[in-house]
C-alpha cells in the first residue's frame, strides 16, 4: 500500500484526480445550496481538497507538484477570455475613457490596503509580498509573487479569500445601491475579484462577463508592471 501511495505521489494522476473530484463535488454542492454568491464552487473545492490532503497525509508540496499540469492550463484559459471581449467590443469602445481613468487607482488600492493592514499588524516582508498581488488572476499573480519574494501557497490562499469576499461584497453593494448596469458590475467584479469574480459576472450575462474579463486582464497587466517597481522603490 505504501509503495502504491509513493508511486501515485510521483505522478500527477493523484493530484489531478483529487482536484477534479473536489471541484465536481463543490459544483454539485453549490447547485444544491441554490448557487449562493458567497460560496462559489471553487471555495468548496478548495476546502474539500484541503480535507483530502489532510486525511490522506499528502504533503502540499507533493500535491502542488502533481497539480502543476492543471496550473499550466490557467494561462490558456485566461487568454481564451479574449473571445467575449471581442464579442462585446462595441460596448467597451464607448467606455474606454472611464475604464482607463478608473483602473490605475483601483488596482493600486487593491494592493495597498492589504499590504497596509498586514504591515500595521506586524507581518513579515514575505507575508506582505504574498498579499500584495491578491487581486490579480493566478497566472500573473504567481509570477509577481516569485519576483517580489512572496510565498505562493500563502498568495493562493489570499487569492481565494479575495475572490469570494469581492464577489459577495459587490453583490451586496450593487443591491443596496441599486446598480444594475452589467458593464459596471462586470468591470468591478473583474478588477476586484479576478477569476472568481469573472465567473460570477458571466452568470449575470455576456456583457458583464466581457467587462469582467477586461477588468481582470487590465488589472493583471497594470499590477505586473507597477507592483515590482513599487516594491523596489519602497525597498520592501
Amino acid at each position: 500500500m505504501s509503495e502504491l501511495h509513493d508511486h501515485l505521489l510521483n505522478t500527477p494522476i493523484l493530484a489531478i484526480a483529487l482536484t477534479l473530484a473536489a471541484y465536481l463535488a463543490g459544483l454539485k454542492a453549490f447547485e444544491r445550496l441554490g448557487r449562493p454568491s458567497w460560496c462559489p464552487p471553487v471555495l468548496l473545492a478548495a476546502l474539500l481538497t484541503a480535507a483530502a490532503l489532510w486525511l490522506l497525509a499528502i504533503d502540499y508540496t507533493d500535491y502542488r507538484r502533481g497539480a502543476g499540469w492543471l496550473t499550466l492550463l490557467l494561462g490558456p484559459a485566461t487568454v481564451a477570455l479574449g473571445v467575449p471581449l471581442y464579442q462585446q467590443k462595441h460596448h467597451i469602445r464607448v467606455l474606454w475613457r472611464p475604464i482607463l481613468i478608473s483602473l490605475p487607482p483601483a488596482a493600486m488600492l487593491a494592493a495597498l490596503y492589504s499590504v497596509a493592514l498586514a504591515w500595521a499588524l506586524g507581518a513579515s516582508p514575505q507575508v506582505l509580498a504574498s498579499l500584495a498581488p491578491k487581486s490579480v488572476t493566478a497566472p500573473i499573480a504567481i509570477g509577481i509573487t516569485e519576483q517580489i519574494g512572496g510565498s505562493i501557497p500563502l498568495m493562493m490562499g489570499g487569492l481565494l479569500i479575495t475572490g469570494v469576499m469581492a464577489t459577495t461584497g459587490v453583490s451586496l453593494l450593487a443591491k443596496y445601491m441599486k446598480i444594475t448596469d452589467q458593464r459596471v458590475l462586470g468591470f468591478v467584479l473583474g478588477v476586484n475579484g479576478h477569476a472568481i469574480g469573472t465567473v460570477r459576472a458571466f452568470e449575470l450575462g455576456p456583457t458583464a462577463g466581457a467587462f469582467a474579463s477586461l477588468g481582470m486582464g487590465l488589472t493583471g497587466i497594470f499590477t505586473a508592471l507597477f507592483l515590482p517597481l513599487a516594491w523596489r522603490v519602497l525597498g520592501l
